[in-house]
């Protein structure tokens, strides 16, 4: 292992190992685990939350008391299922993406785990059905929490209308917004099919820094997650 030069970076594939095996992967739930060891052979599957940003969510999910939740973007459930299994028996989380062949590989286990009644799957994309929430004005500043982990492309449009849904000092976390760490390089030093969504994390992020309706953390968890506390 190369030692980073400056001893307070700490990103190398040898500690991630560690804190995986340390901390994370013994005390992750097995249905996580079997939807976890789905992916290994489902095409894509390394879109998948980490395991330890999921760890990071649980935690935050339970210190919120969230009862009611928003995940814009299932794929095969990993992080539906941590969600699930964080919030009360009586919690419920409108989760919304269109592809459920996805979704799909990971009901089995969420079934196993018990938490099947907890989840409403919508099959659509996210705007529409964020937008027909928010013309029920019952709506506005109900939701504890938000998930979004889908087209960076939308990131804003879903910031925008999930600042309506989710109450003051709730939570909204976006994930892959460091996009493997392509935001911090030249464009010319980027992959060519990973330029135009480094450019929507590139836009996104500076407009998120921006933002005083919300208190933000962006950490170097996983692919990058952007914690947002909407503050008034």
């Amino acid at each position: 292992m190369t030692a980073n030069k400056n001893l307070s970076i700490l990103q190398t594939e040898d500690l991630t190992k560690y804190i995986l095996e340390t901390s994370v992967y013994p005390r992750e739930a097995e249905t996580l685990k079997d939807i976890r060891n789905a992916n290994a052979s489902y095409p894509m599957g390394f879109m998948s939350t980490p395991p330890d940003a999921g760890q990071l969510m649980a935690i935050l999910l339970k210190l919120l008391n969230a009862k009611k939740t928003i995940e814009v973007g299932v794929f095969t459930g990993y992080s539906l299922l941590l969600t699930a299994l964080s919030i009360p028996d009586d919690g419920k989380i409108i989760a919304v993406d269109p592809d459920r062949k996805a979704y799909e590989v990971g009901l089995p286990f969420i079934k196993k785990a018990g938490v099947e009644h907890k989840i409403d799957y919508i099959e659509s994309e996210a705007l529409p059905v964020l937008d027909k929430l928010l013309e029920n004005p019952s709506n506005d500043g109900n939701f504890d929490f938000a998930f979004v982990d889908a087209d960076k492309h939308n990131y804003w449009n879903y910031h925008e209308r999930l600042l309506k849904l989710i109450k003051i000092g709730g939570l909204i976390i976006y994930d892959n917004t460091l996009w493997g760490g392509t935001v911090a390089l030249p464009e010319e030093d980027v992959l060519g099919h990973k330029r135009k969504i480094r450019l929507d994390a590139l836009a996104f992020n500076e407009a998120i820094a921006s933002d005083t309706r919300v208190e933000i953390c962006l950490a170097s968890i996983g692919d990058g997650f952007t914690i947002a506390r909407r503050a008034h």
